[in-house]
């Protein structure tokens, strides 16, 4: 690092005139240190830039360049009515009411069915359903995610009611790997219609509850 280079040094005991002198020293530098053209090398850990090309900031680690995810890629999907299946044993997508406060996650304009993600990254997606049976007898009720049409190998979540009026809440949480512009549709299915996605409404000690969530946050690029 040439004299030119180097941070000013504190002299004396006027440290506003050196803080000033830093100030302006970092204003001169920022620039050229900050913004990444695509050159340059990740062999030393925690050099913190700004690739212009895709306009978000990288550190680099393990001789590569990381996104830093900032602030975005977020979602809480409800749904406040019951959700019933027409016939038993068919798979149906789950429609969610519009988010609120969501951030680059949305329900696609002409399909609310799916859900439409507009950056690439790893996301952690953490489902529940509040599943209720009008039945004496069991009623199996099955969820599992599709990604692009497409059903996710091995990803079915199976539970039980066993009698009449019985509720009971389920969740899981995974990690999907997703691209720019993939969507997601939560699927599921009932083997009688007796089974239902219960929303139960308010009463004078407790607030409403959902028949189904869907909160999505993104974790990685």
């Amino acid at each position: 690092m040439t004299q030119q280079n180097r941070p000013p040094e504190p002299q004396g005991e006027d440290w506003q005139t050196w803080g000033r002198r830093l100030m302006t020293y970092l204003s001169q530098t920022r620039i050229p240190l900050v913004q990444q053209t695509g050159n340059e090398p990740a062999t030393d850990d925690g050099l913190l830039m700004w690739d212009r090309s895709n306009g978000w900031p990288t550190v680099s680690y393990n001789n590569e360049w990381r996104q830093i995810v900032m602030r975005g890629g977020h979602a809480t999907f409800i749904r406040d009515s019951d959700v019933t299946a027409a016939a038993a044993d068919t798979a149906y997508s789950i429609t969610y009411d519009a988010p609120t406060g969501n951030s680059r996650i949305d329900r696609d304009a002409t399909n609310n069915e799916r859900i439409v993600f507009d950056e690439a990254g790893e996301y952690l997606i953490s489902f529940t359903a509040q599943i209720a049976s009008s039945s004496a007898s069991t009623v199996n009720f099955y969820f599992w995610p599709a990604v692009n049409g497409v059903n996710q190998t091995g990803s079915t979540m199976v539970n039980a009611l066993h009698q009449n009026d019985a509720t009971l809440v389920v969740s899981r949480s995974a990690i999907f790997d997703l691209s720019a512009n993939d969507y997601l549709e939560v699927k599921w299915a009932v083997d009688s219609t007796n089974g239902k996605l219960d929303a139960t409404a308010a009463t004078a000690f407790a607030p409403s509850s959902p028949s189904t969530t869907l909160v999505i946050t993104r974790i990685h690029e």
